[in-house]
């Protein structure tokens, strides 16, 4: 896939469980973890945004590109 998920690296840069960041921002754990492992189809602004809030980042922090 050519859009790496990178959201690991900002929970551990953060220093936060997955569980936390799924209570903070609403979402089940069962759906941040197909998330997380790039299996998602699809990421609402809303979801994206609330990510983004909780972790004090950026979209880009979290999304990356690399051509296959």
């Amino acid at each position: 896939m050519a859009i790496i998920i990178n959201l690991d690296v900002m929970l551990a840069k953060r220093k936060m469980q997955s569980q936390e960041l799924a209570d903070k921002i609403g979402i089940t754990t069962t759906n941040l973890s197909i998330l997380k492992t790039g299996k998602a189809k699809a990421i609402r602004f809303s979801t994206l945004e609330a990510i983004c809030k909780v972790l004090d980042c950026q979209p880009a922090d979290i999304l990356a590109y690399h051509p296959d």
